[in-house]
C-alpha cells in the first residue's frame, strides 16, 4: 500500500463528539478532507452548523446530532441514528470535553463541579466508546480515539489546580488501556491523544497573562492551533496504526518532556 492508501479514511463513517468547536471540528474535518462520512454530535447546534458548512466542500456525507455526551441515551440515540444513516460505524472520537469550572484546591472544591466534570469528561467517554465498540464488533472492527489530555499524565498544579480535570483525564488514559486490552483480538484498537495547550474554547487564550503562562510552560514556547491536531488524528483512525492499541499519544510541544 501507498502512504496515501495508508492514510486514507476514504468510504469509512466517522463519528465525533464535541465538533462544534476547537479539537472535535478539527478532527471532523481530517476525516472529511480524506474521504470519510462524518456524524458531528455536540450539545451546541449553532456550533454544528458552523462545522457542517467547513466540511461541506470535502463531498463528503455529514450528518449533525445535537446532544449533550453526559446524557446516555442522547449518545446511544445518537450512534443508532448514525449507524441507520450510514449503515456501519468505522472510526469514533469521544473528544468531548470540559475544563474545572472553578479551578481551585481540592479543599475548597464544589461538588456539583466535580460531578459535572465526571459526567462529561468520564461518563461521556464511557458512554461513546461503549456504543460505538458494539457496533463496531458487529462489522469486523473499528478505531476509536479518546481525547484525554497531558494532564492526565501529569499533575497540572505546577501551573494550574486542576483536581477534577486532572483526576478525569487520568482516568481516560487508563480506560483506553484497558479497552485497547480488552479489544486487541477483535480488531478494534482504542487509543487516546494527550493533547497540551491548543488554541480552543477549553482555555482563556485572549488573557495575555494565561498565554504567557502557557508559553512560558511549553518548550516550544507557543501554543498550538486546532488544525494541528489533525495529523494524530487521521494517524489514529486510518490503517496506518492498526498495529497500535492501548497507547496515549502526547501532542504538546515538550511539556511532557520535561
Amino acid at each position: 500500500m501507498s502512504a496515501s492508501e495508508i492514510f486514507s479514511v476514504a468510504g469509512k463513517v466517522a463519528f465525533v463528539t464535541g465538533a462544534g468547536s476547537g479539537l472535535g471540528r478539527a478532527m471532523a474535518e481530517a476525516m472529511a478532507e480524506n474521504g470519510a462520512d462524518v456524524a458531528c454530535f455536540d450539545i451546541d447546534p449553532r456550533g454544528l452548523e458552523v462545522t457542517k458548512a467547513q466540511l461541506a466542500p470535502h463531498g463528503t456525507a455529514i450528518m449533525t446530532i445535537a446532544g449533550d455526551v453526559a446524557d446516555e441515551a442522547a449518545v446511544e440515540a445518537a450512534i443508532a441514528d448514525t449507524v441507520a444513516r450510514f449503515g456501519r460505524l468505522d472510526i469514533a472520537f469521544a473528544n468531548a470535553g470540559i475544563g474545572d469550572p472553578e479551578p481551585g484546591k481540592i479543599h475548597d472544591y464544589a461538588t456539583d463541579n466535580w460531578k459535572r466534570t465526571v459526567d462529561i469528561n468520564l461518563n461521556g467517554v464511557f458512554y461513546v466508546d461503549r456504543a460505538a465498540i458494539r457496533e463496531m464488533l458487529k462489522s469486523g472492527g473499528g478505531k476509536v480515539i479518546n481525547t484525554a489530555s497531558m494532564w492526565g499524565l501529569a499533575g497540572a498544579s505546577s501551573i494550574f489546580p486542576l483536581p477534577a480535570y486532572n483526576a478525569t483525564k487520568g482516568a481516560v488514559v487508563n480506560l483506553t488501556r484497558e479497552l485497547g486490552l480488552q479489544y486487541a483480538c477483535q480488531n478494534v484498537q482504542v487509543n487516546a491523544i494527550c493533547p497540551g495547550f491548543f488554541v480552543t474554547a477549553l482555555g482563556p487564550y485572549d488573557d495575555p497573562e494565561f498565554m504567557k503562562a502557557v508559553t512560558d510552560f511549553t518548550p516550544m514556547g507557543r501554543v498550538a492551533d486546532a488544525a494541528e491536531i489533525k495529523g494524530t488524528a487521521l494517524y489514529l483512525a486510518s490503517s496506518a496504526s492498526d498495529f497500535v492499541t492501548g497507547t496515549s499519544l502526547v501532542i504538546d510541544g515538550g511539556c511532557m518532556a520535561k
